[in-house]
């Protein structure tokens, strides 16, 4: 991994795309919250991970690489979180009215995530769903297993998500 400069840190996260489950570092601003980076503006097109570690799942069986350096095309990633057990705050107000907790289950290519949504309670949750307009959605106190990779698990506080690239099931 390179130097890093005094304003920046390293942190380790994990990244999902349809096919692959990737852990590795990144150099990021040390104002940046790690956890919603990917909302923030001037996400580059690559996302350039040091000590990568990779299970490719298309094809059986997985097969796992190891790289000093990958670089993993932004729009290919479909989930993203800070590795356990660093976590960020949450990304939303507590005493914040009119919302609660909705339990739900998010298929995100093979990965299956039981989580919470932050919901309105005076919207219907599918017509919520109809008018959102946002790149990532947030899922909070997730349980994160894949069928092909039976030994994961995982409980993360909070991750994103592409609501465009993820199927919702209400529980």
């Amino acid at each position: 991994m390179r130097e890093l400069a005094p304003d920046e840190k390293a942190s380790t996260v994990i990244i999902y795309t349809p096919t692959m489950l990737i852990r590795g570092d990144i150099i990021l601003r040390e104002n940046m919250r790690v956890s919603i980076w990917l909302r923030t503006q001037g996400v580059p097109n690559f996302i350039h991970l040091y000590k990568a570690s990779i299970i490719q799942l298309a094809g059986s069986p997985p097969r796992n690489y190891s790289k000093e350096e990958a670089f993993i095309p932004t729009p290919e990633v479909i989930g993203f979180h800070l590795a356990p057990p660093a976590h960020d705050p949450p990304d939303y107000d507590s005493s914040e009215l009119n919302r609660r907790m909705q339990p739900a289950q998010v298929l995100a290519g093979s990965f299956e995530i039981k989580s919470s949504l932050r919901v309105s309670t005076a919207a219907d949750f599918a017509a919520s769903l109809d008018v959102m307009n946002t790149s990532w959605l947030s899922l909070y106190d997730a349980e994160i297993a894949n069928p092909y990779v039976p030994q994961l698990s995982m409980s993360v506080p909070m991750l994103l998500v592409r609501p465009n690239k993820i199927t919702i099931g209400l529980l």
